[in-house]
Order: C-alpha cells, then structure tokens, then sequence
C-alpha cells in the first residue's frame, strides 16, 4: 500500500483535536485536558490570552485565535474539533463556518439531547463553574430554546474549586472539589425534585461524574461523554458477519 504525505502535517493519528484556555490549572485524569482520559489519541492546542476570566467575560475579541486554532488543528489532521470549557459555546457558529470537520466546542450543546430522552415535565440541572456568566446569551449562541426546563447550580462560590478553576492558582485537592461538587449536585436536586438529569458544564468536572452519580442516582452528563459519543462516530468497529 503506498501512502501520501499531507502538506504541512507534522504528525497523524490524532482523532480529536481539542481548543484549550490559557490557564495554569494542573489537568488530572479525567479531565479534557488530560490526554489520559481518552481510549483514542488527541491533540491539544491552548489559545493564548483567553483566560479563565476572558471567557467567563464572554470576551469574544479572541474569535481570530480560536478560529486560528481551529484550522491549526484541521491542518494536523484531527477529525473533530472540541474545547475545554462549556463557555466557548459563544464561538461555535464562527468555528465550525472556518473549518470543514466536526465542531463541538461546549459541552452545553448536549442539552438538546437529554431534553429528548427524559420524561417532558423533568428539568435537566446544570453545573457549572460560574453560574452568574452561564447567561441567557451564552444557550442562545447554540441554539438552545426551552431555557424553562434548564436550573442553574454555579460553583463560583466555594473555596477549593473556585481556587482551582476560577482563581487559577496552579493548585488543585480533588478530594475537596470531588466533595464541593456532589454537594453542589445534591442541593440542586433538592431544591427541585423533578430533575432528571445533570449536566457538568466545566471541562474540570468529568473526574467528579461518577461520585455525582452515585450521590444523585440520576444519568449524569459531561464534556467526555460528549467528546466520547463524537469519537466513536469517527472511528467505528468493525464487525464480522457471524453468528456465534
């Protein structure tokens, strides 16, 4: 078999390509930014400037930069192209007119989704790392109408998480997020019992899902289960025509 080179590809393989902040948060596994939380290789590429604030700030002066990015990725070889925070949703109309492949920048455009599968009367929660910026405006760049079934539980005022994620120390005790987070999940589900599903906006959270769930017993979402769901439609298995 003889293979052809791609102009400009410095390396091949990776199936998903993923937009990173420009942030000094340690990324565990789990994490988006963690290439260990993948069964598939992918590659990273950090937009410089656009800071944990900057995006909370909804600042889209950085549209050049993640567009850039995004073809970067394109030219790499990628297949798909995702973010690390459920923020960039406010850049993903422009992204995916600049580039030819798959884009799936937030983790929020699942909500169309579990909107589907769960009983029509059910709210879906959604977690999110800052819940003063998870405006109206932010559902509306993806499209998202019924914004009714959709309560917000922000995790801006806790002390270890905001530290981590918002504070941007360089210092993360998962065992204290894990514990700030499943609270955060129980309040809200306390609050409002016909909840049928949550949602974890932050590209942090999908280490804490499983404990989530456990505390909850409700199907919980988030950036890998998106990401996960793109990658297995990229490279499919094979199956054999037999009967065993």
């Amino acid at each position: 078999m003889i293979f052809k080179a791609n102009r400009g590809q410095t390396s091949y393989g990776e199936l998903i390509g993923i937009l990173l902040l420009d942030t000094n948060t340690p990324f565990i596994q789990g994490d988006v930014g963690n290439a260990t939380s993948y069964q598939y290789p992918v590659r990273f590429k950090r937009i410089d400037g656009l800071t944990p604030h900057r995006i909370f700030a909804h600042d889209r002066s950085y549209i050049k930069g993640m567009i850039a990015g995004a073809q970067e990725l394109e030219r790499e070889g990628v297949r798909a192209i995702t973010g690390d925070c459920g923020f960039m949703a406010i850049f993903q109309k422009e992204i995916q007119e600049a580039v030819s492949i798959p884009v799936f920048l937030s983790s929020l455009l699942q909500i169309p989704f579990i909107t589907s599968i769960i009983n029509p009367k059910a709210a879906i929660a959604i977690l999110t790392a800052n819940s003063r910026s998870l405006s109206s405006d932010v559902l509306s760049a993806i499209d998202i109408k019924n914004q009714d079934q959709i309560v917000i539980a922000g995790l801006e005022n806790t002390v270890h998480f905001k530290k981590a994620a918002i504070d941007d120390i360089g210092i993360l005790d998962s065992d204290a997020v894990r514990s700030e987070v499943v609270l955060a999940a129980l309040n809200i589900q306390k609050q409002h019992p016909n909840i049928g599903a949550i949602l974890l906006e932050c590209s942090m959270l999908p280490p804490y899902a499983a404990a989530v769930q456990e505390a909850t017993g409700l199907p919980v979402f988030d950036y890998l289960s998106m990401i996960d769901h793109v990658a297995s439609s990229l490279a499919r298995k094979p199956f054999t025509d037999t009967i065993r």
